[in-house]
């Protein structure tokens, strides 16, 4: 039989324990699901605690994508520690990406670059700022959810993201929330897991 697995892959300054608490409300939801919420690979270089997917010093649109393609090998190596640990086979096993602001650039960018086979991918306070070509997996369903009151990240990124995944034949669902600052709601978790029920059904 095959495992449903959800991985949770937290912002920048914070840590896997942050969003752990996510899996555990989703977890009477989902109850044969695993959740997995590991840390970035890299101490956070603005604080003296939390974790960074890649730093945000002097980050601007234009290098941001650089920034992203040079932290793909930590980001897989992550994932695939995770896959080892718990003898996970993605070929096989339904696997989704559960990304907040940072985690869900990088969820993003493993799916435009297809770097791992993925039953769903949930965006929350993202953005796709990959480099082209996109190869999105067109197997791959995905859920964007962006507070309108987010001064982070707007959530016109969203919106972009989804009319560029669209355009490439993407299944691609949306939520916007009014007076939704940079976070992730009860709404917005509520709307998530009902999402990743259909992802595993």
């Amino acid at each position: 039989m095959s495992k449903q697995v959800v991985i949770l892959l937290h912002g920048v300054g914070s840590n896997g324990e942050d969003l752990s608490a996510l899996g555990d409300f989703w977890q009477p939801i989902l109850p044969d699901t695993l959740f997995l919420s590991p840390n970035a690979p890299f101490a956070f270089d603005q604080a003296s605690v939390g974790y960074q997917w890649f730093s945000l010093i002097g980050v601007t649109a234009q290098n941001r994508p650089q920034r992203i393609v040079e932290a793909r090998k930590a980001f897989d190596e992550t994932i695939k520690g995770l896959f080892a640990e718990h003898n996970i086979d993605a070929t096989k096993d339904k696997v989704v990406f559960v990304g907040f602001s940072q985690g869900s650039i990088m969820s993003l960018d493993a799916l435009v670059s297809a770097r791992f086979p993925l039953a769903g991918l949930v965006a929350f306070s993202g953005r796709l700022s990959s480099p082209q070509p996109y190869e999105p997996s067109l197997a791959t369903p995905v859920l964007l959810i962006h507070g309108k009151s987010d001064t982070v990240i707007p959530w016109s990124e969203s919106q972009n993201a989804a009319k560029i995944l669209s355009e490439l034949n993407v299944s691609v669902e949306q939520s916007y929330e009014p007076n939704t600052v940079h976070t992730i709601s009860s709404e917005g978790a509520m709307l998530a897991a009902q999402f990743i029920q259909k992802c595993f059904a």
